[in-house]
């Protein structure tokens, strides 16, 4: 019998994983999926103090407990269940992402210290999951703007139609825009005797238009309440989406095509994991 699908969230009881789970209980009541809280913990020596480490495993199921009756009380959903696991976080995040519809997790910021901690879980949570993971930045409650701002998407060449979809998903569920930026460098062109006339920039764009339309048209067919715009630039894609981020509620970027094989996200997508300034959502091509 296959398991029905779920949003799981890794929560640990901090303030930024309060954050990740009002994110988490948003999606599993817009989806109207179960939800699932894993908390991770393990035994830090070598030695087995039997009392000590039953101690330990207490306090972690009544972190766990607190935030799932946190979850039922401040929420609709109709399943909330726990999932306590003595290991590694990020392995069981990865384990539980082959029955989950989406992994939900919380950022600890962008200092160095936070930095290691998150490059040791969220990072790996990301490149290996089997199912979209959400990155959830900031500490406490989840705040709600008047104005919230869209669903950005960083679209190439190679962008898997798995991202696409969730993107436009995400942004049917939350109704909000969806901006599509397409950024880059021109082709340098090396001078010649027998070198062509060089084409007109506005040419060029034109037909870049067209081409991305045409590539958002099915997904334009299936989302029609989704209200999307294309943005062109010349600047490089790093750069252009990180500026996005700062009116964006989410951006969405794949994996990459290795990230399975690598165990590393791609370039572009890794650097909005460590530094965008909003939340990121990571989906497997």
């Amino acid at each position: 019998m296959k398991e029905s699908r779920k949003i799981v969230i890794g929560y640990d009881g901090s303030d930024f994983s309060m954050q990740a789970l009002d994110w988490a209980m948003d999606e599993a009541e817009l989806r109207k999926l179960p939800l699932t809280l894993t908390h991770a913990w393990r035994w830090p020596y070598r030695e087995v103090d039997g009392g000590a480490k039953l101690h330990l495993r207490e306090a972690a199921e009544h972190v766990l407990h607190h935030g799932a009756d946190c979850a039922r009380a401040c929420s609709m959903i109709a399943e909330v269940a726990t999932d306590l696991y003595g290991g590694s976080a990020a392995q069981r995040l990865v384990e539980l992402s082959a029955g989950a519809e989406l992994v939900v997790v919380g950022c600890r910021g962008l200092s160095f210290p936070a930095r290691s901690v998150f490059g040791s879980v969220t990072a790996t949570v990301a490149a290996h999951a089997r199912s979209p993971v959400i990155i959830v930045r900031g500490a406490g409650p989840l705040s709600v703007p008047l104005h919230p701002g869209p669903v950005v998407l960083g679209l190439m060449n190679t962008t898997a139609d798995e991202v696409l979809d969730f993107a436009f998903h995400e942004a049917a569920l939350r109704h909000l825009r969806l901006r599509v930026i397409h950024a880059g460098h021109p082709r340098l062109l090396t001078w010649g005797v027998a070198m062509a006339s060089l084409p007109d920039p506005d040419d060029s764009s034109r037909a870049c238009q067209e081409r991305l339309n045409e590539r958002l048209a099915p997904w334009q067919e299936k989302y029609p309440e989704v209200s999307a715009d294309v943005a062109l630039t010349m600047s490089a894609p790093n750069e252009a989406l990180r500026a996005a981020c700062a009116e964006a509620t989410l951006i969405v970027a794949g994996t990459g095509r290795t990230a399975r094989r690598t165990g590393h996200l791609g370039m572009i997508t890794g650097s909005l994991v460590r530094h965008a300034s909003c939340s990121v959502a990571v989906v497997p091509s």
